[in-house]
């Protein structure tokens, strides 16, 4: 299983309407490397929802339920999307400034290349931001 960080403006998609949703297309990324990410995103790979420009801090985990498919909000048929469950909130939401205050976390894509909106998260990146946001998987997950 591979993790993930996508970001979604709260005022445009939020975390709670995600739960709500229950499943949801993860729709409207429209840059290149962000969409290779999503087209390597397996059905069961775990990310993190992380609320971008608005309170900029992780505040939940999602599940791919569906692999990539031609994303519905575009027109040109050249971007896709994902399918994305709520899993659970985070207990407590890591926020930008916590990140970037962690030397270990200076590589992380969400500190180096703040505008891509679909990144890869590595297993040790992984364990300590579930660590700092007091998240630890269902059973068997």
């Amino acid at each position: 299983m591979a993790h993930w960080l996508v970001k979604s403006e709260p005022d445009a998609f939020s975390w709670d309407q995600q739960v709500a949703n229950k499943v949801e297309p993860w729709t409207g990324v429209r840059n290149a490397l962000a969409a290779k990410n999503l087209r390597t995103m397996r059905q069961g790979d775990q990310a993190f929802f992380y609320h971008s420009n608005i309170g900029k801090e992780i505040v939940g985990v999602v599940e791919v339920v569906r692999e990539a498919y031609q994303d519905p909000s575009d027109e040109t048929g050249r971007w896709v999307c994902v399918d994305m469950r709520a899993i659970s909130p985070v207990p407590r939401p890591v926020t930008l400034a916590t990140i970037k205050a962690t030397p270990e976390l200076a590589e992380l894509a969400l500190v180096r290349q703040s505008r891509l909106s679909v990144m890869p998260i590595g297993e040790d990146h992984w364990a300590m931001l579930c660590e700092m946001g007091g998240w630890k998987p269902p059973k068997g997950r």
